[in-house]
């Protein structure tokens, strides 16, 4: 049974996802183009122009998708009293042991999977998430190759929708036992402990795929089980991580930390540093223990 959705004073649940709906195809539009080598959309300039970073490479399509997100929601709620963070601002308006004000916090990854984006793999996607007190209330992933849409409201539902709006459900997998399941892990991010604890597990089967917001579309879609991302000073960050959390939540499923600690955003440090297992929540508890485990004999210095 559904509840009514934790939303800012003044901001109806109907009129958000509208404006979502229109900012996320509009950003499909801009990446599609990008990808496709073609003239983008709304004026965006078609010179890709890849540059690299400290955290890995940043395209023209990137900044482009930054700011029609960014644009787009100011301009639909102009009075709402959230403030907007993206992958492509934070650097500007972030430092370690700061944090933004507002309770409320739009976290934006204009293009999680730069990487796969300019391989030509599909496994790239765009993440929005509203957080609300540290922990995310809704969560859309779109992936545009796969032309998929998809919703997560807290208290409400987890959905896909096509273009036309056609929608369908989660569809979670019934596999348990450890021995039945399938991981979904990092094609990018991989290193020997990641590896060593792969091996460790006494699992069916494991799958290497690009953006993390992809990575849960295929826990949603039944495909795979469980995510970890394993990972220190390099870690995946905030934006990386809210908006598909807050859609496996919304769907039932289970995010946490190894020792089953929740994942928390805006706390002044945007890495989400640590053992990070995501799953469709059966026996996510024993998953947890059974990582924990390992992990401590693999590296007993590592924090989970």
């Amino acid at each position: 049974m559904s509840i009514a959705p934790i939303l800012p004073k003044g901001v109806i649940l109907s009129d958000l996802l509208g404006q979502l709906r229109k900012l996320s195809w509009g950003a499909a539009d801009i990446l599609i183009a990008y990808a496709k080598g073609v003239q983008p959309p709304y004026g965006f300039t078609s010179d890709l122009n890849i540059k690299e970073s400290c955290d890995g490479p940043v395209s023209a399509a990137d900044l482009a998708v930054n700011s029609w997100l960014l644009d787009g929601l100011e301009a639909g709620f102009p009075s709402a009293p959230w403030e907007l963070l993206s992958e492509e601002s934070a650097k500007d308006r972030l430092i370690n042991d700061f944090t933004l004000k507002s309770k409320w916090l739009w976290v934006l990854d204009p293009l999680d999977g730069t990487k796969d984006f300019i391989a030509g793999t599909g496994e790239y996607a765009v993440h929005l998430a509203l957080v609300y007190d540290h922990r995310p209330v809704l969560g859309v992933v779109l992936i545009p190759e796969k032309e998929e849409l998809w919703f997560g409201v807290l208290g409400v539902d987890a959905w896909c929708e096509d273009r036309n709006g056609l929608k369908k459900s989660f569809s979670f997998s019934n596999r348990s036992n450890l021995n039945e399941l399938t991981l979904v892990a990092s094609r990018n991010h991989r290193d020997q402990r990641l590896e060593k604890l792969i091996a460790k597990l006494s699992i069916r089967d494991s799958k290497a795929v690009g953006s993390v917001g992809c990575k849960i579309a295929t826990i949603l879609r039944g495909e795979t089980d469980f995510y970890i991302s394993l990972s220190g000073n390099t870690a995946p960050k905030d934006w990386d991580m809210a908006a598909p959390e807050a859609l496996l939540i919304a769907a039932g499923g289970r995010f946490t930390h190894a020792d089953k600690r929740l994942l928390k955003y805006n706390t002044g440090d945007f890495r989400q540093k640590g053992c990070l297992i995501a799953s469709h929540g059966l026996n996510h508890d024993l998953l947890c223990e059974t990582l924990l485990k390992e992990l401590s004999l693999i590296d007993p210095e590592f924090s989970v």
